[in-house]
């Protein structure tokens, strides 16, 4: 049990209290972040992924989970070893090879148990050249906005993550997409912020992923309250598509992801 002081502003008293709330951690629990990501323009050959545990609430740190042997496998039984960077909990591999429509297993064993999972390599998009951008932007009409384009294919079902980082934000926006409405047309994407001022450097990224992610990351929005309204769900737990095969129940957090990305900068102006 933790004793977490929480302060409080109640409008109807109109003043600030502070409560006392009582909060019961969990067990720890592994936590693999597995996103393959092949930027184009590159070989993909470096990739790495982040072992951890699930923490208290308010906690602040993420404990790393060192000592786990991780390989990936391709189709044809090409074998990648991930190698852990001492005591920090990255496992990193250097001679990967991705191809656009590849099935790609992954294997982790720890402490004597065997996690795996099974993702396709998504191809995506380039991000048109030209992004423009608008200072009476956003639903106010008071934001600077960008709106950058990108063409769907159309002989094919496509979803799309998309992430945006700026320096108006302390983390990276995020927000999937499918091309359901879209089928084979131009697809067109906003960002904008009250915030952003010239010289202000955005990074933009656009993911191919599966439907499993997109279901996935939608259920992840839902539980972390984003935008659903007073009638939600209640938050919980979201598991993704690693299974421990040795035992069920001990299941880790997180998903294993391989995606083609695109990526482009853009600096305001004023």
């Amino acid at each position: 049990m933790k004793n977490i002081i929480i302060a409080g502003c109640l409008l109807l008293w109109s003043c600030t209290k502070v409560i006392e709330v009582n909060l019961e951690t969990a067990a720890p629990r592994l936590v693999i972040d597995a996103s393959i990501d092949w930027i184009k323009g590159t070989t993909g050959r470096e990739q790495q992924i982040k072992l951890s545990t699930t923490t208290g609430y308010y906690s602040a740190q993420f404990p790393t989970v060192s000592g786990a042997e991780i390989v990936m496998t391709n189709a044809g039984n090409r074998v990648f070893t991930f190698v852990e960077n001492s005591g920090t909990g990255v496992y990193t591999c250097s001679d990967f090879e991705p191809v656009i429509g590849e099935v790609y297993t992954l294997k982790v064993v720890l402490n004597r148990e065997t996690y795996t999972a099974t993702e396709t390599c998504i191809g995506v998009p380039v991000i048109a050249d030209h992004i423009e951008q608008r200072n009476d932007g956003g639903v106010g009409g008071d934001e600077v906005e960008i709106k950058y384009c990108y063409l769907d294919n159309g002989n094919e079902e496509n979803y799309y993550l998309h992430r945006i980082v700026s320096p108006v934000s302390t983390f990276p926006d995020y927000k999937v997409r499918d091309d359901e409405r879209s089928q084979g047309n131009l697809m067109q994407e906003f960002f904008s912020d009250e915030d952003l001022k010239a010289g202000d450097r955005l990074n933009i990224r656009l993911y191919g992923i599966s439907r499993r992610y997109y279901d996935y990351f939608r259920k992840l929005q839902v539980a972390a309250g984003a935008g659903a309204g007073p009638f939600q769900t209640t938050p919980g737990a979201v598991r993704g598509n690693i299974v421990n095969q040795t035992n069920f129940d001990n299941f880790a957090y997180g998903y294993f992801r391989v995606s083609e990305v695109d990526d482009r900068d853009y600096t305001i102006i004023k």
